[in-house]
């Protein structure tokens, strides 16, 4: 069973993107979590959207949409293969909100694991933060002879840490 939460959690993690300084979910991760088609998933949102504030959710611009489904693959040529809309972007606290105006038993349960996910990046981040601080403490307490020794250390460590989010680039990049 844990193996299984475990799966889940990571399953979760990887759809969460880091988008203009926010940690998001976009509407068709969401949607296929929640098991509704993505139109149904919009169309409630729409509905309720005093529920949903700018800080809660977004919607991407054409050319932060475009980097997304270039970057991810998911955008392939040919007439109805995929929705040619700009994602909605929506933060923890507007993917909490969902769960109330998707109304269902599995947007409730799905919510609760992603809040989970969520906390679990924060609390990693947070420990990533304090470990690298005390090494940037460590590393100022020797002089410039061990310089390349800390720098290859860092360099090790920072290879084999895993992604915490992904960041989306401009086009451009």
């Amino acid at each position: 069973m844990q193996n299984q939460e475990v799966s889940i959690l990571q399953k979760i993690q990887s759809k969460i993107y880091f988008i203009r300084g926010h940690r998001v979910m976009l509407d068709s991760d969401l949607a296929e979590l929640y098991q509704v088609p993505v139109k149904r998933l919009n169309e409630q949102v729409r509905r309720n959207i005093e529920r949903f504030p700018t800080d809660f959710m977004f919607q991407l611009t054409e050319i932060e949409s475009e980097s997304l489904r270039s970057q991810f693959a998911t955008l392939e040529t040919g007439r109805g293969k995929y929705s040619k809309y700009q994602f909605l972007a929506f933060t923890q606290e507007g993917i909490a909100m969902l769960s109330s105006v998707l109304r269902s038993e599995t947007a409730v349960l799905v919510n609760v694991e992603i809040m989970r996910a969520f906390v679990k990046m924060k609390n990693s981040e947070s420990e990533n933060r304090a470990v690298w601080q005390k090494f940037d403490d460590l590393e100022k307490k020797y002089d410039a002879n061990f310089g390349g020794v800390f720098e290859a250390i860092r360099q090790i460590i920072e290879s084999e840490l895993p992604n915490q989010h992904r960041k989306i680039k401009p086009l451009s990049e």
